[in-house]
């Protein structure tokens, strides 16, 4: 029984995040656990476990006596995840590209060019989810830094509403299959202090990308 009540609070979870990124709930709008259980035809316990979790991934807002709702969306948020992400995404290939061998790099140029796939053909859910971050913790994969990868894990899950904003509406669709390649490149090479710079400019890149728009959608909302 354990198990199949925590596949449906993941379930459930998994439900409303896809809801939250594709924008179907907007910032600040109420979740409301009856309406959600109804939905998704389940009992409130695991809508009101799928929403702790998802405060814990900071797409989710617990407030006494007004319940849960979609946090909203702002500049300084996108500065402190990516600033993070940054370093720690540096650290693990840092402590990584030596010890990668040519089978990962051939698996990574495979997520790559599946990931290559999707952008063209549309696909940002595929983009913005699973293929990205596949190619990424494959060339950190032989960091063995676990803590540092968890934390990575988590402000990945933070930050992918923000990356989903950058490839539909902030120009990333056409800017990160060309970086992608040329980070791949660097660990081909090789190049450890290269590529981890490379890969700060891309992670701080797409940063400032998404704060431009996010300035521009508050002005717009003024």
């Amino acid at each position: 029984m354990a198990i199949e009540h925590k596949t449906r609070t993941q379930l459930v979870a998994e439900a409303i995040r896809e809801k939250i990124l594709t924008g179907e709930f907007k910032s600040g709008s109420p979740l409301r656990q009856a309406a959600l259980a109804e939905e998704l035809n389940v009992s409130r316990i695991p809508v009101r476990e799928a929403l702790l979790q998802l405060e814990a991934e900071g797409l989710v807002n617990f407030e006494a006596h007004k319940g849960a709702s979609v946090t909203e969306v702002s500049a300084s948020q996108v500065d402190e995840i990516f600033d993070l992400r940054a370093l720690l995404e540096a650290e693990l290939l840092r402590h990584s590209l030596d010890k990668l061998s040519v089978e990962d790099l051939q698996d990574a140029e495979a997520l790559l060019e599946e990931l290559e796939t999707a952008m063209a053909a549309g696909d940002t859910q595929a983009a913005t989810g699973h293929l990205n971050s596949a190619f990424h913790a494959k060339l950190y994969s032989r960091a063995e830094r676990p803590q540092t990868r968890e934390l990575v894990e988590q402000f990945s899950k933070n930050s992918e509403r923000y990356v989903r904003m950058h490839i539909l509406l902030a120009g990333g669709l056409n800017t990160a299959p060309e970086e992608h390649r040329e980070l791949l490149k660097l660990c081909r090479a090789k190049r450890v202090d290269a590529a981890c710079d490379y890969l700060i400019r891309h992670i701080t890149g797409a940063k400032e990308d998404i704060k431009k728009l996010l300035i521009k959608m508050e002005a717009q909302s003024a």
